[in-house]
């Protein structure tokens, strides 16, 4: 065998000292950065060389240097790189956790029964890392990163966020422009060889080229070693010495692949069957080539001084690209052939068994489709979606009859739908389903992947509630799985849709399940849907399932859990664990889960007044929407935006959002959607004056008097319907709608409902003495301040009712409290309103304080909020925290004359001008 034409790494690199170097002090002891580093080329570069040659300088120094790499061969065996990197260091596993350790040793196929969410497992990777790296530092290079396996690059996306200030560090190698998976983090790209270089790689490894053809490589290789290496690995020796005419084409990529191609060809029929095993294994174990080669390796021994790999402890290919070339030079017939020999090996993990079961396999066979269904199971409870959904998708295929084909692309659509976000694919799933067998239309599995891809997509709610409803109750085994997967996506459909008939269907369902259904649902059951008349019975529940939150591993559940207490004021007390789902969604995780979770943290931010962020929440929400295809959702965001318009006096962006989700809602019947847009759009007619309009759209929620079934919204427009009714001198209504109030014992249901149904209260009250104590009992309720806008109004109503008692000075102390407030949150209409009942109480329109000179700070902070900033944009400007802002602010206004920001351009100006 000629040593000529075949690949085999120079002893050094060469001229790749600077990089080596820059590689080496990133992940340097006292380095000050993330230890995250991608290094990243073209194809051929010598990524993965200098990836080597810093493992060895890394090693030298006292590191743990972790290896693994990507193939698109395993790119569905979930895990695959994480038990690739992590079998040096297994016997550490057992050191942890009790729960850390179950994760592992699940998701690295040594139990079958442990479920681990994607949280748990990346903790549990970390502690992993963290505990190893207490005795000497650690870095991890993984090669190849955008082909490991979807799983494993979650987890270390998980992990490469959270290394700053550790001793474990993280290598990744990939081509420049693929898709890495992990975000944010510093790049390093290996450019070409400078030509000293590249005739220095190209001579020592190759003497007796001849002078004319090294020129024709240099131009041809263009600094790439692995083609300066590969192309005369290509060449026969004539035409190495000239001796022969090179092809006139030497296109760089199909060069470099015919050159790998020709060199594995060139070895004996048995090192290329044993080659082609190990590449289809993929693990690197010994034991596999030992077992299949009767113990002696003395058949690959061609291949190791060819270059193609390198026997250690591990099997390992020399690059990745050979593993590639390997199995792409085999026939069909060869691949299958080699799975089903790996699938008859002793002691293979269920889920790489059925792997090369389903890969070897070519003719429909249940047993194997039932073997795949079954791991695609455990891969759903690893939180694997997207490989169950292959998995799913394979087992289809296989399946002999036409039924049992069609559940299982229905189930994989379910999965798909629900727990990945790629409603396209979802959908062609359940096309296909549906052509095998049009009766799975009915299967609960089906109609749930059919409701998730049509809310994705913005079709009708009434198709689907009828959909599900159907499914439901013509389903016959009350304890599948797929029934509470369906009932959660009822309840929503119900809440969406809020038809009676539907919620019937849906309570019915729950009675049938009884004691079997889970807590959540339960819960969302009485709350979610009627909390006026069923949400008191769940009251003693509560707490247990919002402190269980806080240690729930399945971010499903903790959104479940949000929307369950939604109406009993309880988010707020999520919001720990609410942002967790929100990090996990950043870091790659289902879209949906994403989207709900910045839904309720957004709508609690403006109950609560956190104002901004709740506008940078409603932001990410609508970029995911319109990314992901979740364009169902967008309403929920335009409710945000809505809210906050309304509370900051924009009345027409507030009609605008108004009028877009009414015209979007009533076509596709999505009545909640009509009714929140009402509710928030009463709030905003209220800031604006226009009482008569606010009273009109207040009662299109519910009617005075009257609390809707199954319209939970209804409480959160209670207030203001009251007060449109008072302003509009319907007095009548406005006793009428708070005698419902405490007839149906709203007050009990949260603090919050506490404080609005006190406020309404006093705001209907006609007698003073009564209505002044109605005011107190409703600002004095536990936890009343925390609602911050909503507490300043009746701050606001009770000094008017002060005022006009000719109790001015209380009432000066809540109209200026209560202007505080609106200040600070850009209240703008609230703040004229509280400003106009302070005049009227005596005291000017200035908050009390006469025109003076504004200090250095007051004028800078004015200067920006006239600019446009908000209070935390210019915090952040100014290094002030935002209430510092909001206070200088406050003092600023009655200097300026000014009860706003509107005012602020033209007041400055004057001031500049000396007027």
């Amino acid at each position: 065998m000629r040593e000529l034409g075949f690949f085999r790494p120079p002893a050094r690199l060469v001229g790749r000292a600077a990089e080596l170097a820059r590689v080496r002090d990133f992940f340097a002891a006292d380095a000050d950065n993330d230890r995250v580093l991608l290094l990243s080329g073209e194809p051929g570069v010598g990524k993965s060389a200098l990836a080597d040659a810093a493992a060895n300088v890394l090693a030298a120094s006292g590191a743990l240097v972790l290896r693994a790499e990507g193939s698109e061969f395993e790119a569905e065996v979930s895990f695959a790189t994480l038990s690739q990197a992590f079998t040096p260091i297994l016997d550490s596993v057992c050191e942890l956790s009790d729960v850390y350790r179950d994760a592992l040793e699940s998701a690295l196929g040594f139990s079958a029964e442990t479920t681990s969410e994607p949280l748990v497992l990346g903790n549990a990777v970390l502690a992993l890392l963290n505990l190893v790296a207490a005795e000497r530092s650690v870095v991890l290079i993984v090669d190849d990163f955008p082909l490991i396996d979807p799983a494993s690059a979650t987890v270390l996306d998980f992990v490469a966020r959270r290394l700053r200030g550790s001793c474990v560090g993280l290598l990744a190698v990939a081509r420049s422009g693929d898709q890495n998976r992990l975000g944010g983090i510093v790049e390093f790209e290996l450019t070409a060889l400078d030509e000293q270089s590249s005739t220095l790689l190209i001579d020592a490894r190759f003497p007796r080229m001849a002078r004319v053809v090294r020129r024709r490589l240099l131009a041809e290789a263009r600094g790439n070693p692995l083609a300066l290496l590969e192309l005369p690995a290509a060449l026969t020796e004539s035409q190495l010495a000239a001796l022969e005419t090179i092809p006139p084409l030497l296109p760089l990529s199909p060069r470099l692949r015919n050159a790998f191609g020709a060199r594995i060809e060139e070895l004996d029929a048995e090192c290329r069957r044993l080659l082609l095993l190990a590449a289809l294994d993929g693990t690197g174990d010994l034991a596999v080539p030992r077992a299949l080669a009767k113990g002696d390796l003395a058949d690959l021994a061609a291949a190791e001084r060819g270059g193609i790999i390198a026997i250690g402890e591990r099997l390992e290919f020399v690059h990745p690209l050979i593993r590639a070339a390997v199995v792409a030079r085999s026939t069909s017939a060869e691949r299958r052939q080699g799975h089903r020999v790996l699938a008859d090996l002793p002691n293979q993990l269920p889920e790489r068994l059925a792997w090369h079961l389903a890969e070897a396999t070519v003719r429909a066979d249940e047993k194997v489709a039932a073997l795949l269904a079954d791991t695609a199971g455990a891969m759903v409870r690893r939180g694997d979606a997207a490989g169950a959904t292959a998995m799913l998708t394979r087992a289809a295929e296989l399946s002999p009859r036409p039924e049992q084909r069609s559940r299982r692309l229905a189930h994989a659509a379910h999965i798909c739908a629900e727990g990945t976000g790629a409603l396209d694919t979802a959908a062609n799933l359940l096309e296909e389903a549906r052509r095998v067998d049009p009766d799975v239309g009915r299967s609960l599995r089906a109609s749930v992947a059919a409701v998730h891809i049509l809310l994705g997509g913005g079709s009708t709610i009434d198709t689907a509630g009828r959909l599900l409803v159907h499914a439901v109750e013509n389903t016959d085994d009350p304890d599948d799985d797929a029934l509470v997967d369906a009932l959660q996506a009822l309840n929503l459909v119900c809440w969406y849709g809020g038809r009676l008939e539907t919620w019937d269907a849906f309570h019915r369902a729950m009675d049938r399940l009884g004691a079997d259904a889970p807590q959540v649902l339960a819960l969302a059951a009485r709350t979610f849907s009627d909390p006026v008349r069923t949400g008191w019975k769940a009251l003693a529940d509560v707490d247990a399932i919002v402190d269980s939150a806080y240690e729930e591993q399945d971010l499903g559940r903790i959104v479940r859990i949000a929307t369950a207490v939604r109406y009993l004021d309880r988010v707020g007390d999520l919001r720990d664990p609410l942002w967790r789902v929100v990090r996990h969604g950043r870091d790659g995780g289902p879209a949906r889960r994403h989207l709900s979770a910045l839904v309720h943290l957004s709508v609690d931010d403006f109950l609560t007044g956190r104002w901004d962020e709740a506008a940078e929440l409603a932001g990410e929400c609508a970029d995911i929407c319109e990314q992901s295809g979740y364009r169902f959702f967008a309403w929920q965001v335009q409710y945000s935006q809505l809210l906050l318009a309304a509370g900051r006096g924009d009345l027409d962006a507030a009609t605008s959002l108004h009028e877009k989700m009414i015209r979007w809602a009533t076509p596709r019947g999505v009545e909640a959607t009509v009714v929140l847009a009402r509710q928030a759009y009463t709030l905003a007619l209220l800031g604006a004056g226009d009482y008569e309009a606010a009273y009109r759209t207040a009662i299109a929620v519910t009617p005075p008097g009257e609390l809707r079934s199954h319209v939970p919204h209804a409480l959160w427009s209670a207030f203001d319907l009251v007060e449109a009714a008072v302003r509009t001198n319907r007095h009548s209504a406005a006793t009428a709608h708070v005698q419902a109030l405490r007839e149906a014992g709203v007050a009990e249901l949260s603090p919050r409902l506490a404080m609005l149904v006190g406020g309404a209260a006093a705001l209907a009250a006609t007698d003073d003495d009564r209505a002044l104590q109605l005011f107190e009992e409703a600002l004095t309720a536990p936890g009343a301040d925390r609602w911050r806008f909503e507490f300043a109004r009746i701050q606001l109503a009770y000094g008017e009712r002060l005022r006009l008692a000719r109790a001015t000075t209380q009432a000066r102390a809540q109209l200026d409290a209560a202007m505080v407030v609106f200040r600070e949150l850009g209240a703008e209409p609230w703040t004229a309103r509280a400003a106009q009942g302070l005049r009227a109480a005596g005291q000017s329109d200035t908050g009390g304080q006469g025109r003076g000179e504004l200090t250095v700070q007051e004028h800078e902070v004015a200067q920006l909020a006239a600019s446009g900033l908000t209070n935390k944009q210019i915090a952040a400007r100014l290094l002030l925290s935002p209430r510092t802002v909001s206070t200088h602010l406050y003092h600023a206004f009655p200097k300026l004359g000014v009860t706003s920001r509107a005012g602020l351009r033209d007041a400055l100006t004057s001031l500049d001008q000396g007027e």
